[in-house]
């Protein structure tokens, strides 16, 4: 039976959801000590004494080590590489640095030496016998500091006077740049019926996974190893290896289970590099595990992007140009500009815009660093463009649908480079967004909203397209192995943090090597087996791995004709294979692959390093009603349509675009990083405070899987991890405002929370002084 396709319950689940499986802290290496990291409260300040004698008299203390005894071993910053490379050419970077253009890019020290620059960055660590006791000692290092002006904002950093986060980076800037033809974007907007204008303020999230962060650092026989839950092992490995000056055969990474990646745990984080050098220094392995309230000061976040877009149209509702200025918060290190970059590509959307242009500016603020999440820069970029087209509609008179079927890019044109240079190669955009109005019963939602305005309600319905431009580490290597115990073995970079790779992975290769599933094994996560991965991010996985497991089986194949040929009697050239067994011509005899093993191991190895381009797409409608009296908005109807290429296991892809559509619900209507201006102190720092969605706020979501076959990979692959988040805060602010029309509401700024819908009534009503119907 073909497993492919098949929505087959993932086998890792039992040991998960059992408690049997295996997270950074639940591994206690013998006679491992414990690391605090001491830290400042204030956004800006500079370090005048920092005094560690009492602490380092404390019970249980080990040791107490500063930013000065780092670079007194001798080692460095973190060099994040914030600069990603092309979409096209893996090796060719997005920006390049020029006199007149300058780019920012500052190693990341672990510890702060001379300022602090945001909120809780450490200055210091505590190493004791036990975690309560080097807490208890941190308490007891004293820091001296003269707090300095803060910018925590990107309207503040870049305004005239600001304090100067960093002297080289001038005015905040880490880098400014633009793409696309500005002067036919000037000629376009100049003979436009109509303007669309508007700043658009996507809101900083928390990556509130599950398993809060945690380190081990163990330093054995010359080797330095990092035990820590992570996105992918080989690139922390790089970065482990030139922040503290060691050779990278010398450096081990491994990644046991992890509980949520979602992006910002691609990069390296301090904490991990401290506890590796804590080990190297007294000889012991050394732990650390965040807490809540470290991990809402501390963990890199997402979104953080200010959008000042403009949109030209005809008369008829006809998309002439798209003009935009990104503004993105780096924060106070260049850990990454992958979001911007991201959102430029992709902001012309599913639709047949003739001219963009789009300026980039990545602004270094007093706030912790900001990484990829989830979508990473595509959700920004689909708000921007799904929020103008329903703005236009209005102005225009022209019905929503309408204005977006105008301007979709027809099937028939295809393939399609759109003005920023991406080439997308499949994709039915009308046929998406009109099965996902089918489904959602859009002819329907009039009498719906009749019914809601007879109980008090408020009823809003809207429809958002998106589509995606998934890119990720250019290198992936996959090594299948068939054991001698008739196992097979997939070795691959890849690094599960909960989508399911050890049943998706296993599908591919029992498929192409008739071999039966539950004998197949996935072994990710430990650099002394993985020698090259691209973790997992970007939708990534099996779109590049699975490419790797298409070429190891079929490499298998052969190996396994040319050893099978002489035992058969026959020649290989004359031999088939099917349902993993080689048949000769005229014989009853048959070998399998694992009959083969038997005499010696088989193994393939696939590598590769470059672009492997695809474009996920698709369409959801979002209805909701919103109680004028409280400001409550309920989501009363979620439908979506992702063409995500073939799907190895549509269970998994549902189970992660409803993940995804409770992010950007989440986003959109709840979730913020809120911060004081001037000080930079987090006011939404535990889960009291910080509004995740909940599961009774939600109904049940329409799901449908479309495919408009690729051929960029052997297995039609597109990504599935990113469609459910990438059009949800579009859609869902797009219903709201539908249903807040009538008070002449024409925008709500993220998160929509009760408080700011009702301010928002009130105010409308106010002005149109009872005028609303």
């Amino acid at each position: 039976m073909a497993l492919i396709g098949k929505p087959l319950p993932r086998v890792e689940d039992l040991r998960l959801l059992t408690g049997k499986g295996r997270y950074t802290d639940d591994i206690q290496p013998a006679g491992a000590a414990w690391m605090c990291v001491v830290r400042v409260p204030h956004a800006h300040a500079r370090i005048a004494a920092i005094r560690t004698g009492a602490a380092a008299a404390a019970p249980g203390v080990l040791t107490v080590l500063t930013a000065a005894d780092y670079r007194a071993d001798g080692h460095t910053g973190m060099g994040h590489v914030a600069v990603p490379t092309t979409a096209h050419d893996a090796f060719k970077p997005s920006v390049v640095p020029t006199p007149d253009k300058p780019v920012f890019d500052q190693p990341h020290w672990p510890l702060a030496e001379d300022r602090v620059r945001y909120p809780g960055e450490g200055v210091a660590i505590v190493v004791a016998e036990t975690q309560a006791q080097a807490r208890d000692a941190a308490e007891l290092v004293e820091v001296d500091v003269e707090e300095l002006p803060a910018a925590t904002s990107i309207p503040a950093a870049l305004a005239e006077g600001a304090p100067q986060i960093w002297p080289e980076a001038k005015r905040n800037t880490a880098f400014r740049t633009g793409f696309g033809d500005e002067d036919a974007v000037k000629r376009a907007f100049a003979g436009a019926a109509l303007v669309i204008e508007h700043e658009f303020h996507n809101s900083r999230v928390a990556n509130a996974q599950m398993e809060p962060r945690s380190a081990i650092g163990v330093y054995e026989g010359g080797i330095t190893r990092l035990i820590s839950g992570s996105q992918g092992v080989s690139r922390q490995k790089m970065v482990l290896a030139q922040a503290l000056g060691i050779a990278p055969d010398k450096v081990q990474v491994v990644c046991p289970d992890v509980g949520g990646g979602f992006g910002p745990r691609s990069n390296l984080y301090p904490e991990q590099v401290l506890v590796c050098w804590a080990a190297r220094r007294i000889g012991r392995a050394v732990r650390w595990t965040s807490d809540r309230s470290e991990a809402f000061l501390t963990d890199y976040q997402g979104r953080d992007m200010i959008v000042r877009a403009a949109l030209a149209l005809n008369a008829d509702g006809r998309i002439l140009a798209l003009r935009a200025e990104l503004l993105g918060n780096i924060g106070a290190h260049t850990v990454t500009f992958v979001p911007l970059f991201n959102s430029y590509r992709v902001l012309t959307n599913v639709y047949d815009i003739p001219a963009a242009y789009a300026e980039l500016c990545g602004v270094l603020t007093n706030t912790v660093p900001t990484a990829p999440y989830r979508g990473a820069g595509r959700p920004e970029a689909t708000h921007v463009i799904e929020r103008l087209l329903d703005m236009a509609a209005r102005r225009l008179k022209l019905d929503r649908v309408e204005i977006r079927r105008r301007n979709m890019i027809a099937k028939s044109a295809l393939p399609y480079r759109n003005p920023m240079g991406l080439n997308y190669d499949s994709g039915d955009f009308r046929g998406n967004m009109q099965t996902a109005l089918d489904r959602a019963d859009w002819s329907g939602f009039a009498a719906r909203r009749e019914a809601s305005l007879q109980r008090g309600r408020r009823r809003g319905i809207a429809v958002a397209n998106y589509i995606e431009a998934p890119v990720g580490a250019p290198r992936e290597r996959v090594v299948v192995t068939v054991r001698r115990d008739g196992s097979v073995e997939i070795v691959s970079g890849t690094q599960s943090t909960g989508q399911g790779h050890e049943t998706s992975f296993a599908q591919v290769i029992a498929d192409y090597l008739g071999v039966p599933f539950e004998r197949i094994r996935l072994v990710t996560g430990d650099t002394s087996v993985v020698t090259v991965g691209g973790g997992t991010h970007s939708d990534r996985s099996m779109r590049i791995a699975g490419t790797l497991l298409v070429k190891a089986a079929t490499d298998l194949i052969e190996r396994g004709r040319a050893l099978a040929a002489p035992l058969l009697n026959a020649s290989p050239a004359d031999l088939t294979f099917a349902e993993g067994r080689f048949h000769a011509p005229h014989s009853d005899r048959s070998l399998s692959l694992l009959d083969l093993a038997r005499d010696q191991e088989l193994a393939a190895p696939a590598e590769f390093s470059g672009r492997i381009p695809a474009h996920p797409t698709g369409c959801a409608v979002c209805e909701l009603e919103v109680d004028p009296e409280t400001g409550v908005v309920d989501i009363l109807r979620y439908t979506t349509v992702d063409d995500v290429g073939q799907a190895i296991n549509p269970l998994i892809v549902d189970g992660q675009t409803h993940g995804g559509i409770v992010q950007g619900v989440g986003q959109a209507l709840s979730e913020t990083i809120a911060l004081e201006p001037a000080t930079g102190q987090v006011l939404s720092g535990s889960f009291m405070d910080y509004g995740m969605p909940r599961a009774d706020r939600l109904p049940s979501f329409e799901v449908v899987l479309a495919e408009d076959p690729t051929s960029g990979n052997p297995l039609r692959v597109k990504g599935g991890g990113e469609g459910g988040i990438t059009p949800a805060t579009a859609v869902v602010i797009n219903a709201l405002v539908d249903a807040l029309a009538a008070y002449g509401i024409e925008d709500i700024q993220m998160p929509a929370t009760p408080l700011r819908v009702w301010r928002a009534i009130h105010r409308a009503t106010r002005s149109t002084a009872g005028r609303i119907s």
